[in-house]
C-alpha cells in the first residue's frame, strides 16, 4: 500500500482538515479585542490558545518526523498569531501528504496533538459567544471539507443555525 492511500493516513489528513475547517469559522471576523478577552481570572486568553494550537500543530509535525521538540510560545499579535496557526497545519498537512514515513504512530498523533487542537478549536468557538462575538452554529456533517484545504479560505458553511 502506497502511502498517498493509507486510509489510516488520509483519516488524519481529514482531520487536520477539519482543525482548519473549524478553526477558521472560529477565527473569522474575530475583532482585535477578541484575542485578550478573558472569561475569569485564570482562564487562557483567545491569542494563549491559539499560541497553544500552533505549539501543538508544530509539535505533531516534530513527532512525524522523529522527534519530540516542544516549545512553549508567547502569543505573537493576533493577525500574526492566525497566520502562524494555518502555516503549522500546512506544514503538518504537507508532510502527512509527502512520501516521508511518519516516525510517530497515527493514533499516537492523533490522540495527542491533533485531539488536543480539536478541544482548543472548540475553545474558542466558545470564547467566541462570552466575549460577545458569537459564531453560528453548523451542521458539521453537511460541510464541505476536504483533505488537504488548510488555509484560513474554506468553503462556505452549507448549514448554519440561527
Amino acid at each position: 500500500m502506497s502511502i498517498s492511500s493509507d486510509p489510516a493516513r488520509q483519516l488524519l489528513r481529514h482531520t487536520v482538515a477539519t482543525v482548519a475547517y473549524r478553526g477558521a469559522k472560529a477565527l473569522r471576523a474575530a475583532p482585535e479585542s477578541f484575542a485578550t478577552f478573558k472569561s475569569g481570572d485564570s482562564t487562557r486568553t483567545p491569542a494563549k490558545i491559539l499560541a497553544h494550537l500552533g505549539d501543538l500543530l508544530d509539535w505533531g509535525l516534530s513527532m512525524a518526523q522523529g522527534e519530540m521538540t516542544w516549545r512553549d510560545s508567547e502569543p505573537l499579535p493576533w493577525k500574526a498569531e492566525v497566520d502562524r496557526f494555518f502555516a503549522a497545519l500546512k506544514k503538518f498537512d504537507d508532510f502527512l501528504a509527502s512520501s516521508e514515513s511518519l516516525k510517530a504512530p497515527i493514533e499516537k498523533l492523533f490522540q495527542g496533538p491533533v485531539a488536543d487542537a480539536i478541544t482548543h478549536v472548540g475553545q474558542l468557538a466558545l470564547l467566541r459567544r462570552l466575549a460577545g462575538c458569537p459564531i453560528k452554529g453548523e451542521n458539521y456533517f453537511k460541510a464541505e471539507i476536504a483533505v488537504g484545504s488548510v488555509g484560513a479560505e474554506q468553503s462556505a458553511p452549507r448549514h448554519e443555525f440561527d
